[in-house]
Parts: structure tokens; C-alpha cells; sequence
């Protein structure tokens, strides 16, 4: 049986309308516990106005072995209004 904890990600935002910033990462039983511990260990020193905490098996991250993946699209085809049809006259009513 396993007795770990699962790992959450904890984000803290010092000021309303700031980005969350991400501290580190708590083991905790269920998100509600998580966020107790990341209050007591993260909010204590810092001002803190919102703390959010992630399951770290629930974030999903981009792979090194993928460059193709940020490869930028240079072909900007959608943005021509030529590509789409539309009827001669529109009716509002």
C-alpha cells in the first residue's frame, strides 16, 4: 500500500490583479489540506491575497524532445476574408 502523500504545485499572488507566481510544492492528503499547508508554509512572510493549489500529476507539460512543437506557422491564410463564403447581401432583422 502507499503511504505518500500527493505532491501539489502551490501559486501565491501578493496583490489582487498580479499574476500567480508559483513558490513550490506541498505533500498533502486532498487539495483542501494542500491548501492549508502551502497557507502555513508559503503565506506566512510573504502578503498574500490568493493561493492556488495543483496536483502535480494533474499538470501536463511540453516535451524537450519536441522542437517542432513551438515551431512557428508562418502561413496566415486564415486571416484572408477571400476564404470564407459568404452570402451577396446579409439580412438583420
Amino acid at each position: 500500500m502507499d503511504t505518500q502523500w500527493e505532491t501539489y504545485e502551490v501559486f501565491h499572488q501578493s496583490r489582487r490583479g498580479d499574476a500567480h507566481v508559483h513558490v513550490g510544492s506541498v505533500h498533502a492528503p486532498d487539495p483542501q489540506m494542500a491548501l492549508q499547508l502551502a497557507r502555513d508554509q508559503f503565506a506566512r512572510r510573504l502578503s498574500c491575497v490568493s493561493l492556488w493549489v495543483v496536483r502535480t500529476s494533474d499538470i501536463t507539460a511540453t516535451d524537450y524532445q519536441d522542437p517542432d512543437f513551438f515551431a512557428r506557422v508562418t502561413d496566415k491564410s486564415y486571416r484572408d476574408p477571400k476564404a470564407f463564403d459568404a452570402p451577396d447581401k446579409l439580412h438583420f432583422e
